[in-house]
């Protein structure tokens, strides 16, 4: 875990009752949710199995000892999960050559909360060497904080990871903003009592209350962020 920790009063000086922000990383972020997908079947070609689409949907999003258990029990591939998973992130890493493409709006929203000073943290339940390579396209000077998979107990869909952001960047986890892209990630930010956006990725996520779901990042600013978070 990273961390350069801000001190946050009761209000920001625009007035706004937002504190702080949390983003997901990949879906949200970066555009990586497919090259997980091709891992798992790169590495799955190679025990012998063919992995269905529609598994898919199931494994996107959680944590990697959750969907590479998911995959084993699917398959009945002859692997243990901690082989599994180091395999997982070492075809996954190959992927990452270069600049990885982010999502549309990321990189602007990114910058717009740095240049206001938002308290940002990257919560992610990628393991924290994958972290450390996207942070190379991201931009670590745009992070606070960042919170890995692998470095909670509990991780995605318990609320453990934004209940640690929020505690590191000195918030009140109602007065953070989440960004996400899975119903896995959506749970654990709402059981944090956080206020979610959605911008679905693989699956679609249906809106309630406290929820708000837009198609694009394009859709969200600090003013529309700023706008979820109000003092009761």
């Amino acid at each position: 875990m990273t961390s350069t920790v801000p001190v946050v009063g009761t209000r920001s000086a625009d007035g706004s009752a937002l504190q702080a922000v949390l983003l997901d990383m990949d879906g949200t972020l970066v555009d990586t949710e497919g090259f997980w997908w091709d891992a798992e079947v790169e590495v799955f070609a190679g025990l012998g199995h063919v992995l269905d689409e529609s598994w898919r949907h199931v494994v996107v999003g959680g944590p990697m000892t959750r969907s590479a258990g998911f995959l084993i029990e699917a398959t009945g591939a002859d692997i243990m999960l901690p082989e599994l998973t180091v395999l997982l992130n070492d075809v996954f890493e190959e992927r990452l050559n270069g600049r990885l493409p982010l999502m549309p709006g990321a990189a602007r929203l990114l910058a717009e909360l740095a240049a206001h000073e938002v308290p940002t943290a990257l919560v992610s339940a990628s393991h924290r060497r994958i972290i450390d390579r996207v942070l190379d396209s991201l931009g670590r000077e745009n992070f606070a904080l960042t919170i890995a998979g692998d470095e909670v107990e509990r991780t995605k869909p318990y609320p453990d990871p934004y209940l640690l952001a929020a505690a590191g960047l000195g918030a009140d986890p109602a007065r953070c903003a989440v960004v996400e892209d899975t119903a896995t990630g959506v749970a654990a930010a709402e059981a944090a009592g956080c206020r979610v956006v959605v911008v679905p990725s693989v699956a679609p996520i249906a809106p309630v209350a406290g929820r708000t779901v837009v198609t694009s990042l394009e859709e969200v600013d600090l003013p529309f962020l700023q706008g979820l978070v109000t003092l009761n």
